[in-house]
């Protein structure tokens, strides 16, 4: 029989994590999109000495697992740890916020950066010759039309990322980050209770990715107006009318 009472507690203790979890998931995000925009203009524009580089940090970071990311970025660049003191980089390296906020940044990156470059390739290009045709310059064209447009395009597949990088914030408990996650493992090695414990942390989960959801879809509803129905047209009388 599941215990209602312990699920109730667990899912306090569990809460606790929410906070840091969500600090991980916006911080993250908002660096990535950072990052995916400026790579992404760069791809789109063909700059041959940034595409192959960008390119590489793409296949890298989309070819290889997360957690894997998670684990080089904190234990890995760990043992460098000389070097990095000589860079000044070791109060950095050492905390375990920053390293999970380093990977998630650059893994989000990663996939937002294809993203966006499919996005730009999908802007028509008749709305960029007729801005062009308007004396806008390239930057200029960039800013009024392109990415906004290109953003716009890009939303959907971008919120299924932020809704991956909630999830995927669950993989920063190895690295002793105490989200919901890690309390969860700590809740189940003290109690033993994996089925409650896991079934609360599976509903906060749900509960934040359903609020994520419900923000993009009401963003999305609203750069999408123009889309939508438009009143029907009066009808013209039947047999046209008399000059």
């Amino acid at each position: 029989m599941i215990d209602l009472d312990f699920m109730a507690e667990a899912f306090r203790r569990l809460i606790q994590g929410v906070p840091l979890t969500l600090e991980l998931a916006a911080l993250s995000v908002s660096l990535g999109l950072a990052i995916a925009l400026v790579c992404a203009m760069a791809l789109h524009y063909g700059h041959r000495g940034l595409t192959w580089p960008i390119r590489a940090y793409v296949t890298a970071f989309r070819g290889t697992p997360l957690l894997v990311q998670i684990f080089f970025t904190y234990y890995g660049l760990g043992q460098f740890r000389p070097e990095l003191q000589a860079l000044g980089l070791w109060g950095f390296f050492r905390e375990p916020f920053w390293c999970a906020i380093l990977a998630l940044t650059l893994n989000t990156g990663a996939y937002g950066t294809e993203i966006i470059r499919g996005a730009l390739q999908s802007v028509p290009y008749g709305q960029i010759e007729a801005a062009r045709a308007c004396g806008m310059t390239r930057w200029l064209v960039y800013r009024r039309i392109l990415l906004p447009i290109a953003l716009r395009l890009a939303l959907p597949s971008y919120g299924n990322e932020i809704i991956l990088m909630v999830k995927g914030t669950s993989l920063t408990s190895i690295i002793t980050l105490l989200e919901v996650t890690s309390i969860a493992q700590q809740l189940t090695s003290e109690t033993f209770r994996a089925i409650e414990v896991f079934v609360c942390a599976g509903a906060i989960y749900l509960a934040m990715n359903f609020v994520v959801t419900r923000i993009i879809g009401s963003i999305e509803y609203r750069l999408s107006a123009h889309l939508r129905a438009a009143p029907d047209l009066v009808a013209l009388p039947a047999g046209g009318g008399s000059a």
